[in-house]
Formats: structure tokens, sequence, C-alpha cells
């Protein structure tokens, strides 16, 4: 017989038994090893940081990948599922600083640039065992032991390589932009970084006024050179303001020249801003209104004296080497600038600003750049030379007061950069760097994305492609250490200067004589050679490494140490047919991966994606362990098991890449609403089937269908899912794959068990009841190999003790249910859901009326105005009577035989066709008969007169009420309607006494252990009202709780209590 199954099972341990089982028996390697000869199904593992322990954020990933690569396996492919370490980088630089001591980069040099990477390597995988150990306890499949570590010889070769490629195509280039860059890690960042990185902050914004000295030829206004009239800009970063070079304004914008009545001085800045400067218009008189580009060419006194010189545009020329007709401190135009907030006038400092760079490109004034590796004032900037230059805004703003430059201060709540690896805030600088071609490639980039089936769809043209078509030359250097070393080495003949990328160990030989066998920067930078060009320069390495991001988007080739091993192997598995990770990777690996596989080869790097969306904490802010506002996740896994965890992440609009509140209850409720109920099903299964000594055979329906109409149902239903979740896992779509296995667990639980509970106990017709124990069977079996990727514990918890001779030891290792239409009867699903939304219907008027499902009804009363669903309802009112408790169920033809029906206009229809008349037609339509509303219901037309203009009514034109008639509450939906009789006999009243009598024996039954054949002997004690009940109702009693002896006394000591709406029945259970 089956293994006895306990109704109340601790699921965690139970899920550390399966895990014991899987590892003991080499599930996970026997599911690889039975498809050695299948078609190969490729899945590329991005790399995490090993750096820190995994947290939901990984979680939700890691389940999309785990669900995936177990469905393909048991659909017949080979799945290899290598995971990977993402181990160079800041993240890992960062925690080695803290060890130390150590804050700046110099600093990291005076350690030794060696013995600071060997810390790197020896502390990047710390964590790897804990990421082994909750991975697995997700129930995830992965091989661990046959990873790739991005610091490995061979993987950084392979990295070269993708190097030299794009070098040799061009597509590799140094040069000088503006880029985000952090002081704290004194290194650039990639665009595609920032996304991952902006805090909402409060900063200092000044409002400063610079001095005009010379009036634009467009204006003939001499007195803007009176020494009282200032142009007033508005900035957020008070430190650029020394090195301010130009003003500009937007060409098309309308400015003003005010006269501040309080100073006398006057000011020109955007009209539109005015209100934010003056509370009262009194305050100032407006002298003229010019446009922006009317002001080009205006010149101003600078603001600090450091950079004064650069007014004469022949120093400019001396120091910028570029022709200069005009110099700095002037006004210029760009259609940038806006008035949503300052003054419409911007302050630029050319050095600091993309969009001020170019509004200074070839005008010949030089950029400057008074600040260190560290952004620290230089000695250019005398009054705050070696100070960070954000701790000088204060100092800043002061001397600009003293000196009566400084209109406004205030605080201003911004968005703005900070380091994802380090949270200090970014700067904008002049950086030379390294370059992946990007910006000229949108169309190529374009196509491959068009080749790709994300999920959900909107990201392919939405997210990803809008950022794919935006997106700029990607800045691949990286101003550190620990790092795979960029392989370009320069010649240090300064009239040379030739460059050239190595992309082997072997070529690196060939060029030098040493062949190295670690890559890291502090063996390479050691081998030089002499110049192959000039043949008297000595080749260096140039001193960047690359950016991680170059390494895990080179990991479909570094993985396989292509193209150096594994040749044929790669290029016949290439692209991956699935990746999947989290939204911000569509500006991170998505990215990445895209980039070079469309440089490399001119395709995609992955046929299919999966984007989830973040888990938040309860509270809607990202999980934080400084404010503790989330469960830990390793102790959620303890304390709920992991299967709830998958559901709860899975059956979610996260897997559709929208946010996800994680929660404790949240995850409680998938154990109530889903993981329960499937046990119960199953552990009814055992229970009845072990008390009736029948084992299912599995193939009992070979050859035949189920004669009962329930079973040849729940059979249909259960096909229905096979195909239902199996069209939706193709499409790689989670949340369509999840929702046909919870309904079907509900049609198992609430309808079929339900509907056939007697049928497998005490039943006369064994040959029905060995069907309704084959049927719940293959229901189980079906529901168990279909499940198995989602809740792959529960699912061989279960298979385990239902698994048939010849079947595989794991439900792991069988195949994935095939869709059979012979046995779907599509025709038997549309009567059985025709009774079941009649029921449900029926049930939430009880709900609604407080009308408890144990409280019998005399009637319940039904009006379809569709002839198929008559038949149906017809032919099945035994069991919508049972379901619903009520004695009878009545059928009418016309549903104002329920309820009285009144009827209102629709204006919103009715007004384009009347226009004026609405008013009228209105009072006509409130006095429409319960009889022509029906007709409109029905079908019909109905036509009024409205002062002569004739009009149909149709259900479209009219707003129909209906009101119940007395004791009768009525409900409809789209063609069914029903009524309950709720008026409550004396008699119905006390039988709802006793059925909530028996609920409470059964519970009493399942509290003491007792099988479901057990007897049991009864006493009963209660009011008057209540004995009256048990005598009118002894036998029910009996019948239903498998009574031996019953009696009714006046008083039980230590008796059990029973509540039954204001009443307590005191009973005594015992087992005969």
């Amino acid at each position: 017989m089956y293994t006895p199954v306990n109704p109340k099972p601790d699921f965690p341990r139970q899920e550390e038994e399966v895990l014991k089982f899987w590892e003991k028996n080499d599930i996970f390697k026997k599911s690889i090893r039975q498809r050695d000869k299948a078609e190969e199904f490729v899945f590329f593992d991005g790399p995490p940081f090993a750096t820190g322990l995994p947290h939901f954020g990984h979680f939700i990933p890691s389940t999309i990948k785990d669900i995936i690569p177990r469905y393909q396996t048991m659909k017949g492919k080979k799945v290899e599922r290598r995971f990977g370490w993402d181990c160079h980088g800041l993240p890992v630089e960062n925690l080695i600083e803290k060890e130390l001591g150590i804050n700046s980069k110099h600093e990291i040099e005076a350690y030794g640039v060696a013995n600071f990477n060997d810390k790197c390597r020896a502390s990047v995988l710390k964590y790897t065992s804990e990421w082994r150990k909750t991975i697995t306890r997700m129930g995830r499949w992965v091989d661990f032991d046959n990873d790739y570590k991005t610091m490995n010889p061979d993987y950084m070769e392979s990295i070269w390589w993708v190097a030299k490629s794009l070098w040799d195509k061009g597509l590799i280039y140094e040069g000088k932009y503006i880029l985000p860059y952090c002081p704290r890690c004194a290194t650039v960042l990639s665009t595609h970084e920032l996304a991952q990185g902006y805090k909402d902050v409060k900063d200092t914004a000044v409002t400063v006024r610079f001095k005009i000295t010379k009036a634009p030829e467009a204006i003939d206004d001499k007195d803007l050179e009176n020494g009282r009239t200032y142009f007033i800009a508005w900035t957020t970063t008070p430190w650029t303001l020394p090195s301010n070079l130009g003003l500009c304004m937007g060409p098309e914008i309308d400015y003003v020249k005010i006269l501040d009545k309080e100073s006398g001085d006057f000011y020109i800045f955007a009209e539109a801003r005015l209100c934010a400067y003056y509370k009262n218009p009194e305050d100032y008189e407006i002298i003229y209104r010019r446009k922006g580009k009317d002001f080009i060419g205006a010149e101003y006194e600078p603001l600090f004296p450091y950079f004064a010189s650069l007014s004469d545009p022949s120093e400019c020329e001396r120091i910028s080497g570029q022709k200069c007709s005009e110099g700095a401190f002037r006004m210029f135009n760009a259609a940038y600038v806006s008035t949503e907030d300052g003054t419409g006038i911007v302050h630029i400092a050319p050095a600091f600003g993309e969009d001020d760079n170019l509004v200074f490109r070839g005008s010949g004034v030089p950029n400057v750049e008074p600040i260190d590796a560290e952004c620290k004032f230089t000695s250019e900037v005398s009054d705050y030379k070696g100070r960070f230059v954000k701790d000088c805004d204060k100092d800043i703003c002061d001397r600009l007061k003293a000196e009566k430059k400084l209109v406004k201060k205030e605080q201003y709540e911004h968005s703005y950069p900070h380091c994802w690896r380090c949270s200090s805030p970014l700067i904008y600088r002049g950086i030379g760097s390294w370059f992946v071609k990007v910006a000229d490639y949108h169309k190529e980039l374009l196509n491959s994305n068009s080749q790709i089936k994300w999920q959900p769809a909107h990201i392919k043209d939405g997210r990803f492609g809008k950022w794919l078509a935006g997106s700029r030359d990607w800045a691949v250097s990286r101003n550190r250490y620990w790092g795979n070393p960029i392989p370009i080495w320069r010649c240090d003949n300064p009239d040379c200067g030739n460059k050239i990328c190595v992309g082997s160990r072997q070529e690196l030989k060939e060029l030098s004589g040493t062949y190295p066998e670690d890559l890291h920067k502090q063996f390479v930078d050691k081998i030089t050679f002499e110049c192959p060009k000039c043949k008297k320069g000595t080749m260096h390495r140039i001193p960047e490494v690359f950016d991680c991001w170059f390494e895990s988007g080179s990991m479909p080739y570094a993985e396989q140490h292509y193209p150096f091993e594994n040749k044929e192997y790669f290029e016949k598995h290439f692209p991956a047919d699935f990746i999947s990770e989290g939204l911000d990777q569509t500006r991170g690996w998505f990215y990445t991966l895209t980039i070079l596989a469309t440089h490399l080869f001119g395709r995609p790097a992955f046929k299919n994606c999966i984007v989830n969306g973040l888990v938040l904490a309860e509270d809607g802010r990202k999980m934080s362990k400084s404010l503790r506002n989330y469960t830990d996740p390793v102790e959620a896994i303890n304390k709920f098991g992991a299967d709830a965890l998958r559901l709860f992440l899975t059956h979610s609009s996260v897997v559709r890449a929208d946010d996800l509140r994680y929660s404790d209850n949240g995850v409680r409720e998938v154990i109530k609403n889903i993981i329960i109920p499937i046990w119960s099903g199953y552990n009814f299964f055992i229970s009845y089937s072990n008390v009736e000594n029948y084992k299912a055979t599995g193939h009992y329906f070979d050859g035949k269908t189920p004669s009962n109409p329930m079973d040849r149902w729940i059979i249909s239903v259960a096909q229905k899912m096979v195909k239902e979740v199996t069209e939706a896992l193709d499409d790689y779509d989670l949340s369509a794959a999840i929702d046909p296995i919870i309904d079907f667990i509900d049609e198992i639980n609430n309808w079929y068990i339900r509907r056939s509970r007697k049928r497998f106990s005490r039943n006369e017709d064994r040959s029905d009841m060995i069907e309704a124990f084959e049927t719940l069977y293959t229901a189980f079996r079906t529901f168990c190999l279909v499940a198995s990727p989602f809740i792959p514990f529960l699912a061989e918890e279960i298979w385990q003790n239902l698994k048939l001779e010849g079947d595989k030891e794991s439900v792991h290792l069988m195949d994935y249910p095939v869709y059979n239409e012979k046995l779907r009867d599509t025709a038997l699903e549309f009567k059985m859901a025709t009774v079941q939304k009649a029921v449900s219907m029926g049930r939430s008027l009880r709900n609604q009326f407080n009308l408890k499902n144990r409280q019998p009804l005399l009637s319940a009363e039904l009006v379809t105005r569709d002839l198929e669903e008559r038949k149906v309802l017809e032919s099945m009112v035994d069991a919508i009577a049972e379901e619903l408790n009520v004695k009878k169920v009545n059928f009418h033809e016309r549903e104002d035989e329920l309820v009285h029906y009144s009827a209102k206009a629709n204006f919103r229809v009715l007004g384009k066709e009347l226009g004026s008349k609405m008013k009228i037609a209105a009072g006509i339509i409130a006095t429409l008969k319960n009889e022509q509303i029906s007709d409109i219901l029905s079908g019909k037309n109905i036509e009024i007169d409205v002062e002569g203009q004739k009009v149909e009514l149709n259900s479209e034109k009219i707003i129909v009420e209906r009101t119940e008639k007395e004791d009768l509450k009525v409900l409809n939906d789209g063609t069914i309607t029903i009524g309950l009789e709720t008026k409550v006999t004396d008699e119905l009243k006390k039988e709802g006494y006793v059925r909530d009598l028996i609920r409470g024996i059964q519970s009493i039954r399942k509290e003491q252990g007792l099988t479901v054949q057990d007897k049991i002997n009864l006493k009963l004690s209660g009011d008057s009202e209540l004995k009256s009940a048990y005598e009118m109702f002894a036998s029910l009693i009996s019948t239903s709780t498998l009574t031996n002896e019953q009696s009714w006394v006046e008083k039980i000591d230590g008796a059990k209590e029973i509540e039954a709406d204001d009443k307590i029945w005191r009973i005594c259970v015992a087992k005969a």
C-alpha cells in the first residue's frame, strides 16, 4: 500500500529530506547524463559577485533559471547548467580597501599592487560555500563543481581574444569625453552603469550674478556696461564655479532685463522664472524683453581670478593649440537650456559637463580641469588646493556672498548618480579612456535585438530597445588594479607611439619571449618588448584594466576558452537558447552581451530572455540590512520552505518585470491557498486508498475512457492544464504557466473530491470506487509531472509515493507530459464550468448577505437566457442543490419573476442621438414597465416617441436596476441570474445547528488521529433547542460521523464545545 501521509507536515523539514535523496542518488547529474545524446538546450548563467551573501534579488532569477532548464530537461533536452563567478572589479577592491584601512589609489600603490591583488584573489570567493548552500536549498539545480571564474587565466585569455577581435575591426579606440567618475574609486563608470546608482539627495543650489562688461551686437543698450547690470545663473554644483568659462541661454527663450527696485541693480534672466525670484511683481520693473539669441557674444567679468587670462583669445590659442577668435567669459546659446528650474541661464564649466563641453567645442578656448584623480582641487585653484571639491561648496558660497555675487542659496532635492559600488556621488569630468564603438552601430544592435524573444514582450522595443537606440560609445577601461588588464602595449618613443593589441598568451610570447601563466596586472605589466615598428622604443602595457561588465559580457566565449579550445562546440551552441536576470540588466549584462555578440558575430548572444522585476521590502522601499525591513532569505526558507517561496515569487507580477513587495504574510497565503490544498487532496487520496486497501495501477484507462462524467471531466481538465502550461513554458511566460496549475488544484479539491467523496469509501459499487481511485491517481500523477519544475520538492515527495514499477526513481527524471487531445471533452468542461459558475454565484450571495454555507436554505431560483446553459443546469440540479445547501432548485423563464426592474437613460449613449431632447427621453425611459425592460434584456428593441422623434431602445441605451422580491437575494452575471430564498424556517435553523455540529465532530476526529474508518461513541449536551435539533436529525449525525453509539445527556464533564451561531454544543467523542 501507500506510505501513510502526515496531514500536517513540516514542509521545510520534508524538503531537507528530499535534498538528501537528490544528493544521495545523484539525481541532478543523472538528469543530464540520461539526455547525453539528446539535442542540447543552451543556457548562459550570469555571474554574480561572491563578495556578499545571496538575497531576495537573487532568488527570483535563480528560481526562473531553475524552472526553464528543469522543464526543457523533462522535454528531452540536454541542459548543462554551469554556475559562474564575477571575480574582478571594484566590489572586491572596496572590501580589501576597508580591510586594509586604505582610502585612495596612491595608498594601494604604496602597499604594492601585487600584494593588493593577492588579497583580492584570496577574498573574492569568500562566500561561495554559502551561495552553494542557499541556492541548492532553494531547489535550484546548477553545476557548482564545473563553475567558471572570470579571474581564471583561460577565461581572461578569451577576453583578450575578444579585445583583439574588436581592435582588428577598428571598434576599440582611445578618446577623452566627459564621463561619470567616482572620486572614491578614482575611475570612470560607463553610461549603462549609471542607472544602478541614482539616489535622491539634497544639494546646495545657488543663484550667482555675473557683471556684464560688454553688450552684445544685437542689442543697442550701452547701459548694459554700466557696472550695475548682471546676468544671473543657477547651479547645483557650486564647486564648478571656479572653473566657469561661459554662460548659456536658450535661443528662443524670452529673457527680460529688469530693475530690482530694492537694490537699484539690473538683472537679466528668463521671464518665465520671474515668479521664482519675486513674490511681488511690484518689486521689479521690466525694462525690455529679448530672445536668448540676441545676447550671443555679451561678455562678463570672471567670477573668480584663477582663469581670468582666458578672456584673451591669444592666451586661449597658446594653451589649446587651436585657433581662437573670441576668449572665454561670454554668452553662448544652446537648445538644451530650459526654464523648468533655475534662471534660464546656465553656467558653463566645459570640463565638468557633457552639454557644456559641446558648447565650447571648436571655440579654441581650452577646458580647465583643476582637480586631481581623487577630485581634489589642484594648485590652479590655490584657495582650495588639496580639498575634495564638494567639501568646498560652503566656503565658495560664503566667498560669493561676501563679494556680493550671491543672489540666492537654497537646498535642492533631486536624483543624482552615485557609484553603484561604493555609493560615492559621481563627478562628471573629462577623462581619457578606452572605448568600444557603439553609437555608430545602432542599426546592427537593433537588428540583433529583433531576433530575441523577450518576456515580457514590451522590453524588446521598450526599455531595452530604446536604450540600444540611444546608446553611446562604451567606456571599457578602468584605472584600477584587480581586473583583466587591457592587452594593449604602447611604444614609449614619443615620435612613434605605436600600439599593439595582443590577443593571446602565445602571441605575447612571440612578441616578448614570455608566456604568462597568470594574466593579472602585477605579472603582465612586467612584460615589455622592442617596438616592431620603430625598433627604437620599448612597448609597455597601458595601465588600465577592463570594466568588469566587459568580462561578464564576454562570458559566452570565455567560459569555453574560445577560440583556444572547444571551438567547434561553441560555434554549434551559440547563441544561447535562454538567459534570465533582473530588469536592471537591460542596462548591464543583457546590454554588454548584445554589444559584443553583435560586433563579433553579427547576431545576439541569446534567443530568449525572461526579465524579472525588483523584489522590494513590504514597505515598498529597497530591502536594507540597516533598516531591517525584510526577513533574512535563509530564515524565510527555513520557516516556510523553498516551494512556498518559489511560488510566492513566480506567481506574481515580478516575472513580468514589475516590482514585488515581499512579505512573510504573502508567503503564508501561498502555503494556505496553494501548498496546503495540494497536500490535502493528496492526503485524501492516500488515506482513502489505504482504508479501502486499493493501490492504483495507473493503466486502468489504457484503451478506454472513464464511464463517470466527473472522472471524464477531471481527466479532461488535467489535459487542459498540460496544454496550457506547455504552451506558456514554450513561450517563456511563467505567469501564464502557473495559473493553470493552481486552477487545477482548485478543481481537484473544491469540485472533483467534493462531488465524488462518497465514491471513495463504503461504496457498494466496487467498479465505480476503483474508477474514482484510478481517476484521482491519474490527476495527481499528471499534476506532479506538470508542476515539478515549479515546486520540485513537493512534486518529488508526492511522486515517491505514487510512482509505479518501471517509473524513474525521481519525478525529475521523467518526461514531461504530452498533451493528449483524445482525453479532452470540451463539451463536458463547458457543462461543468456552467454549473460551477452558478454555484459560485450562489456562494457569493451567501457571503454577501452573511448566510453561512452550512445553513440550509429552502431554495435556489435560476434563470438563464441561454438554452444550452439551461439544459446543463437542469441536468445537474442535484449537484447545484447540494453545493448551495438548498432543499430544491427552481427554474424560471424570465428574470422578472425574481426581481422588479427599473430603467434609467444611458446619457453617454443616447445623448449623441437626442441632444437637447435627452431630458424628456430620460423621463419616458424611467416609466418603462417590467415587461418592456425584460424584453429589452432579451434582445428585443422597444420604440419610444420623443417629441415626434422615434427612438429604438436596446440594452446599450438604458441602465437597468434590479430590486429583489421579498425574502429573495438575487445576483446576475451575464446570461445567468440566481436567487436564494433567505427565509429560514425553524426546521432549517435546527438543521444548520446540526451541520455545524457535524463539522466540529469531524475536526475533533482529526485532532484525535482517528482514521476515516474508525467508529466513535458520541455524547451530546446543550440547551432545549439543540436537544430538539438533535432529536430531529439524530440519524444524519450518526451516518455523517461514523457513530457507533450516541446519546443525549444533561451534563458532560470535560466536554468539547462547538459553536453553532448563537448556540454551543457540548460533546464528548471517544473511539468505539
